[in-house]
């Protein structure tokens, strides 16, 4: 079992850009001053009974590497610090019904990383791997400001409709969108995922999402921006109301085009039949003035 966590931390980087993330960790950041107590949370953990039934906790500091702090037997609660971490008494775990808690009695500035929470499973060759969440960041001693949130209306791009959700003066500045949307006179629901997909841009002091939908046609819905931040989810205060697009009508600028591109084939086809026949003319032709001659 020693050699885990040192394979773990060879595989850890390539394996959170190459898989999803199966085991869940719902919080993107929490704020702590010092002296306080924090918990990390890692749900989904039933899963990984069919690799073996440890919970690795790690730790991820800016400028360093990934580092293994404890793990924790799913089936007895008992705790593994064996890993030379330079701070693991300050760590402790607890296992909860599916799920996984580092933690920390007594906050410190050095405390100040991101958490991610791991386990083993196999595949359908027995072959093990590891699954991850997506991660916690802890900042210790930062000022908590609310995320101001705008939604902007819809714009048209390549035929789809786009909308455009905006965070910005929030601290700490990590935050997390979700949409829901309504019919008229109907109630709020959450945006299937096939009907939308969500590209981010972050840059300092701002978090822009933007919405790319596919929508069915004949339908209209208004569309409702969330935006969570240390814990507690915020709504834009306006809501934008999309209809879907009709079917793209040619332009007579495109029109024309075929047209003229239609033109250029059939007369390069009438050339090349053309020129077809008179080969077949002149090689028809060739053998008659030989036998002339030989008479």
């Amino acid at each position: 079992m020693l050699f885990l966590p040192a394979a773990a931390l060879c595989c850890l980087c390539s394996a959170l850009v190459a898989m999803a993330a199966e085991l869940i960790q719902d919080d993107l950041t929490l704020t702590r001053r010092a002296g306080e107590t924090v918990s990390f949370s890692c749900g989904g953990t039933d899963q990984c009974f069919s690799g073996s039934p440890f919970v690795y906790w790690f730790q991820k500091k800016d400028t360093e590497t990934f580092t293994v702090i404890l793990d924790i037997d799913m089936t007895n609660g008992n705790i593994e610090r064996r890993y030379n971490h330079s701070q693991k008494d300050d760590f402790s775990a607890v296992n909860k019904q599916n799920s996984s808690e580092l933690l920390i009695q007594t906050v410190q500035l050095s405390h100040s990383a991101t958490y991610y929470c791991a386990c083993r499973k196999y595949d359908t060759h027995r072959n093990w791997y590891f699954i991850f969440g997506s991660g916690t960041k802890l900042y210790v001693d930062e000022q908590v400001v609310k995320p101001v949130v705008s939604v902007y209306p819809a714009a048209h791009l390549e035929g789809k409709s786009s909308l455009l959700c905006l965070a910005s003066a929030m601290s700490p500045p990590l935050v997390q969108f979700s949409w829901k949307r309504q019919k008229k006179n109907g109630p709020l629901e959450d945006l299937p995922l096939a009907e939308g997909e969500q590209l981010e841009l972050r840059e300092p002091g701002r978090t822009i999402a933007i919405l790319l939908l596919h929508q069915q046609e004949n339908s209209t819905y208004k569309y409702h921006c969330y935006v969570k931040h240390e814990g507690v989810t915020a709504e834009a205060q306006t809501e934008q109301e999309v209809s879907a697009l009709p079917p793209p009508v040619p332009s007579q600028y495109q029109v024309k085009l075929l047209c003229v591109l239609y033109t250029v084939l059939i007369v390069k086809s009438l050339v090349y039949c053309c020129g077809l026949s008179l080969l077949m003319i002149l090689r028809n032709k060739g053998p008659s003035t030989n036998c002339t001659h030989a008479d």
